[in-house]
């Protein structure tokens, strides 16, 4: 992901500066003109902005601890995934440290980035947000949700578990039908054209082969990396003191999965669990 919002913004004129705890990860970018920092500190100088993707907040807050007098004055906008508590805690932590903060999410896979349509989710300070909409914009169509600064994890937990709920029950539908001997190529063109007509639909079609032959490469984002978000849909939950059933079944189904060996693998290795009925004690 960090690769692709970097490039999107590198190809719309941005003069862009990375920093990647796997430096050789960015030679591609290096090699089409974008600057790599030998240091978080020094990326976040480069610019009166510093965009970041990393796994979570608690992730934040180690690798730009030794920041923070870089950004000191300037913004830092988070692209990572959490909760609302978490993302409240973010904002007190950057305004102890002088540091403006903006919240977001993404809502599309790498290769959408940059792309018509493609949704970020933002909230907190409407200033900032106005000041660097150009900016953001450049990755994306930036949605503002508000002030509250929790507005844009809450929306994206909220939107991820929808996501989650219907590519499962799609998952169990084809696992049903497969015991009649449907394969999945068969099942999802009518599943594709009654019920997922736009936002699943293409991926679904996409990836039926994927569920009859058992490969499920996880070069855009592995089974472990959605695990981390389904763990955090159901602290989202938690927090709001909403029902966490749901939320904490899809974890556990993934969790089963990465157990037995499709951590690296993408989301639909789940399959591989649901098709087997559980062992009854």
């Amino acid at each position: 992901m960090g690769l692709a919002l970097a490039g999107a913004l590198a190809d719309r004129g941005h003069t862009t500066t990375v920093w990647n705890r796997t430096p050789e990860k960015a030679d591609g970018l290096v090699a089409n003109g974008v600057h790599r920092a030998g240091s978080v500190a020094e990326a976040a100088s480069a610019s009166p902005v510093t965009i970041m993707c990393l796994k979570d907040y608690g992730t934040m807050y180690d690798v730009f601890d030794s920041a923070r007098d870089a950004l000191k004055g300037r913004v830092l906008v988070n692209l990572n995934s959490g909760t609302p508590k978490e993302a409240r805690a973010a904002v007190a932590w950057a305004a102890e440290h002088g540091i403006a903060y903006l919240d977001g999410a993404i809502m599309v896979p790498p290769p959408l980035v940059g792309q018509p349509g493609s949704v970020f989710l933002y909230s907190g300070s409407r200033d900032v947000f106005d000041e660097h909409r150009a900016t953001l914009a450049g990755m994306g169509d930036p949605r503002y949700l508000g002030s509250e600064p929790e507005l844009a994890v809450l929306y994206n937990t909220a939107l991820l578990e929808m996501m989650y709920a219907t590519m499962n029950g799609y998952l169990h539908a084809t696992a049903m039908v497969g015991t009649a001997g449907v394969s999945a190529v068969e099942f999802a063109e009518l599943a594709v054209g009654w019920f997922m007509p736009t936002v699943l639909g293409p991926m679904v079609a996409e990836e039926a082969p994927g569920l009859d032959e058992g490969t499920y490469p996880g070069d855009l984002g592995t089974l472990e990396m959605n695990l981390n978000a389904l763990e955090h849909i159901t602290r989202t939950s938690e927090e709001q003191g909403v029902h966490t059933g749901q939320p904490r079944l899809m974890q556990e189904i993934a969790a089963q999965a990465v157990a037995e060996g499709y951590g690296g693998n993408n989301y639909l290795a789940v399959f591989e669990v649901l098709k087997k009925a559980p062992r009854t004690r």
